[in-house]
């Protein structure tokens, strides 16, 4: 399969898809074209009786990230796909970096109901949503082996590293950051930093997780919530994915805010899932510890790409989409987070004052505060 700068045609992503399958696939319907992927709905009618149908290709270009990403997403489904929660893992070529799954359907995704307008079955999505990230936690418990060995076949001689690798890194250094809008280091924000990659290392109760559990990754499908986009997957810290209700959706595209009732029932749906698998999660300090200390991480991990497009400009991180937020507008809801989440116990000032610096930095952008979703307002 031919990559350039445009990425590689229908054609051969069918054809890497029938060759990774082992029987003929026709392209019919591009799903996603970009960010150097492409993934197609594929005709399967080749296939054994009563499984013949449509699939879904997902290619990825040579290279380190491709290599990577693909071996996240075959390893991920190889071991979701049986959970019921995810599609199956179909077929993987690592020499085409192609996956070949079964096909949900057209459900609609949790970001079309709630940048929809019927209130009732957002919240509904939002709630059964939540409880399945949790259930696919329980579900993949205690399997940290059997996934190693799998990525580990799948990433042969891959060059990339691990997802999620690059946050504790972007922690540590966002004095960096923050001196690109005049704000200077602050004394003990160096030791704060480190408590904080600390608490939300993969040892810190780990989960199971896609990694980019935004709501456009998940199908709400008439058999239940289908999660998708395993680029990210492994295991890491249950704060990490608690902390994406509470932010909300911590690297999402489609960011606006939650009602506090509705967020708190949701998160609520996910821990009583997750302390089967750590029964100290059920201790409300140590929930709310670790909790903050995501929450951190994530906004302050975010700096690395959020803002850069903020000071860009004030433009909708995603163009042609009516319901996006605007650059500036989520930035400055991340740091206001932060600054609440941290004085409601007093932990970490020097990160917190650092969100308060930031924020007095950036009044002059005049950014409106992040609206409700949609659905939900």
């Amino acid at each position: 399969m031919e990559w350039n700068d445009r990425g590689a045609t229908r054609a051969e992503v069918a054809a890497a898809g029938s060759a990774a399958l082992g029987r003929e696939l026709a392209g019919l319907e591009i799903l996603r074209d970009g960010d150097a992927r492409m993934v197609l709905r594929c005709a399967d009618e080749a296939g054994p009786a009563g499984e013949r149908g449509t699939v879904i290709v997902k290619a990825y270009p040579p290279g380190p990230d491709g290599e990577s990403c693909f071996a996240a997403e075959a390893t991920g489904l190889a071991l979701a796909g049986r959970s019921g929660l995810a599609p199956r893992l179909l077929a993987a070529s690592q020499h085409s970096l192609t996956v070949v799954m079964s096909d949900l359907g057209r459900a609609p995704s949790l970001a079309d109901l709630l940048l929809g307008t019927d209130r009732a079955r957002a919240a509904a999505g939002l709630l059964h949503w939540a409880e399945a990230c949790g259930r696919l936690a329980v579900a993949m418990a205690g399997r940290e082996r059997e996934l190693a060995g799998l990525r580990r076949a799948y990433a042969s001689g891959s060059r990339g590293a691990a997802p999620g690798s690059d946050m504790e890194r972007r922690v540590l250094a966002v004095a960096e950051r923050a001196a690109l809008v005049g704000v200077p280091v602050l004394a003990g924000l160096a030791a704060e930093l480190t408590e904080v990659v600390r608490e939300v290392s993969p040892d810190a109760c780990p989960v199971f997780s896609p990694g980019d559990i935004c709501p456009d990754n998940s199908l709400l499908a008439p058999a239940g919530v289908q999660l998708i986009d395993f680029e990210e997957s492994g295991y890491h810290s249950v704060f990490l994915d608690a902390a994406y209700l509470r932010m909300p959706f911590s690297t999402c595209w489609c960011t606006f805010r939650l009602p506090a009732e509705l967020r708190l029932a949701a998160e609520v749906r996910y821990r009583a899932q997750v302390a089967r698998i750590w029964p100290g999660l059920a201790d409300d300090v140590a929930w709310e510890r670790g909790v903050r200390r995501a929450v951190a991480a994530w906004s302050l991990n975010s700096m690395w790409w959020l803002l850069r497009r903020a000071l860009a400009g004030d433009a909708p991180l995603t163009s042609g989409v009516v319901a996006a937020p605007r650059a500036r507008q989520l930035m400055r809801h991340r740091w206001q987070v932060l600054a609440d989440e941290l004085e409601a116990d007093g932990g970490l000032p020097a990160t917190c004052a650092l969100a308060r610096a930031l924020l007095a930095a950036t009044v002059s952008w005049q950014a409106e505060e992040l609206p409700l979703y949609p659905a939900l307002r």
